[in-house]
């Protein structure tokens, strides 16, 4: 059986969704190799991953965002790494291989359109990123849940997501999300509205970045609240099953795991994401009247208030509808009678 190789990463969003693949992969018995990059959360992730048969990490940067000199170097590295790439697909007789995007995708996603071999693409975003725009055209498929996809599967969000739980008609815990670097608008907008939120009864779930943490826990002190505030956390799942609602970014992952859970939420888009696509990744919910979007500067208390005196949990069963479990399955089960 040759082996097949997942790719890509930099970010949680990304590389979560390439867990999603390995971990499936393995189940069926198959050999996965992870190649990513030094850069980013990848080595993280997947250095010495109990699923994968091996790991490589190329001494690769994103090219995006960079100055001319800066560009220069990125695009070397990415060359180097790519004749690395080409090696490993032939000393691994590798058969297929499985791009989540991002640059740490760069290296052997070229390395699979120079050497013949199929690639398939998972776009998470509703904005399609560079890399995947660029080796898109020679992808044998484009798996996503947007419109960017050539073959739409539902979103690979990990099964325990999809809870069974009576959401609650009235909130009764409200949790922040600003991200393991955190948000500043969020969290101001958490400080600002947590008496209002006290007063009415409503506990409060925190993420406020490893970087605030210590800070905004002493504001919560000195206004005499007890609160649930974490900077990151492993058990961020845990943390999420005892919300009724959720402020938040709208990266992808979040959107359809949020979804998956049945939680409604007000998205708070990263305003400096490529192409503004967090806004994008959530647009289609507000489209069906089932999330608030939010930009930064017009957080206000009176437009929480309401969203808090919505029915939650028509919201909630509506959201649960849009989303398939068995996304990750239905991906993979089409790559695999996929035939050289």
């Amino acid at each position: 059986m040759n082996a097949i190789v997942v790719t890509g990463g930099g970010t949680g969003g990304h590389l979560s969704i390439a867990k999603e693949i390995i971990d499936n992969l393995s189940k069926r018995g198959y050999s996965v190799i992870f190649m990513g990059s030094t850069k980013g959360a990848d080595k993280e992730w997947f250095d010495g991953y109990e699923n994968l048969s091996r790991s490589y990490f190329f001494d690769t940067t994103g090219v995006v965002d960079k100055k001319l000199f800066g560009k220069i170097i990125s695009v070397y590295k990415i060359f180097k790494a790519t004749i690395q790439a080409l090696f490993l697909l032939h000393k691994h007789k590798v058969s297929k291989v499985i791009s989540v995007g991002g640059f740490s995708a760069g290296a052997a996603s070229f390395a699979t359109i120079l050497s013949l071999k199929h690639l398939y693409i998972h776009e998470q975003n509703s904005v399609m990123g560079r890399l995947n725009k660029i080796c898109s055209i020679f992808a044998k498929e484009v798996y996503g849940s947007y419109n960017n996809a050539t073959k739409k599967v539902s979103y690979l969000v990990s099964k325990r997501y999809f809870i069974d739980k009576s959401p609650n008609k009235k909130v009764k815990t409200i949790i922040f999300l600003g991200g393991s670097q955190g948000s500043k608008a969020i969290n101001s907008f958490a400080l600002k509205i947590a008496n209002k939120l006290d007063d009415m009864g409503i506990n409060i779930i925190h993420q406020t970045g490893k970087n605030s943490e210590k800070d905004i826990k002493q504001r919560y002190e000195d206004m005499g609240m007890s609160v649930d505030i974490f900077g990151f956390s492993t058990k961020l799942f845990d943390k999420l099953k005892t919300a009724d609602i959720a402020v938040c970014r709208a990266g992808a992952g979040t959107v359809w795991e949020l979804c998956a859970m049945g939680l409604p939420a007000i998205f708070v888009p990263y305003p400096y994401a490529a192409s503004n696509h967090q806004y994008f990744n959530a647009k289609f919910l507000k489209d069906l009247n089932l999330c608030e979007i939010i930009d930064e500067q017009d957080l206000n208390i009176d437009k929480l208030m309401k969203f808090i005196n919505t029915d939650i949990s028509i919201l909630s069963k509506k959201l649960t509808k849009l989303i398939d479990k068995n996304g990750t399955d239905d991906m993979i089960d089409d790559i695999l009678k996929e035939t050289r």
